[in-house]
């Protein structure tokens, strides 16, 4: 895969560049440290990846996504879990947070590989991001057994256990598309659920 690195962090660009020359299915097609200059290589190369940014200056990675028409796999690569969320809206790959391990780099690229063999479907990813405890969990749809309601908390009742998150009822049907937001069992209408605000 041909891949391109976009961080304004020189050290985290070396990083970055060392873990691709270790890995035998990445090629780098450049490495650059702002988002401006990113657009020039995507408009003259084909890349298949990009290990981006979210914090930069003049263009932010989040901005950056929004003026591609044709976008690429995107691995966001930050110091902040506070834009996991949103950009798991933007349908990324993947999500690393520094600092960054050779073993969670591959873990990422190989997700990437994964999509780009079998293209996602144009339906809602199985999956959504919740806060627990100061940490972003991600949680499988087809896990979650049913939401019960405490207050302005919700507890997710999950196969692998139960998740109290800061959340009510009325926000979550409030994010579902009208016509599924009927009361009533709120795990299967989660099955629309593209993401999680909180």
């Amino acid at each position: 895969m041909n891949c391109l690195i976009v961080d304004d962090e020189e050290i985290s660009r070396k990083i970055l560049e060392r873990f691709v020359a270790q890995t035998d299915t990445l090629k780098l097609a450049g490495s650059c440290e702002n988002a401006i200059d990113a657009v020039k290589i995507l408009k003259s190369q084909d890349i298949d990846l990009i290990f981006l940014d979210i914090e930069m200056p003049e263009m932010t990675g989040i901005e950056l996504i929004e003026t591609l028409k044709e976008i690429p796999q995107i691995i966001f690569v930050t110091a902040k879990e506070d834009y996991a969320v949103e950009a798991f809206e933007h349908d990324v790959t993947d999500y690393l947070l520094k600092p960054l391990t050779y073993a969670r780099f591959l873990k990422s690229v190989d997700k990437a590989q994964d999509n780009i063999r079998q293209p996602a479907t144009t339906s809602a990813p199985g999956y959504i991001f919740v806060k627990v405890e100061s940490r972003l969990l991600r949680l499988n749809l087809a896990d979650i057994d049913y939401v019960e309601a405490h207050g302005d908390y919700i507890q997710l009742h999950t196969k692998s256990g139960k998740h109290m998150i800061y959340s009510t009822m009325k926000h979550i049907e409030a994010n579902l598309p009208r016509e599924k937001s009927s009361r009533g069992y709120i795990g299967h209408l989660l099955s629309e659920w593209t993401a999680l605000q909180i």
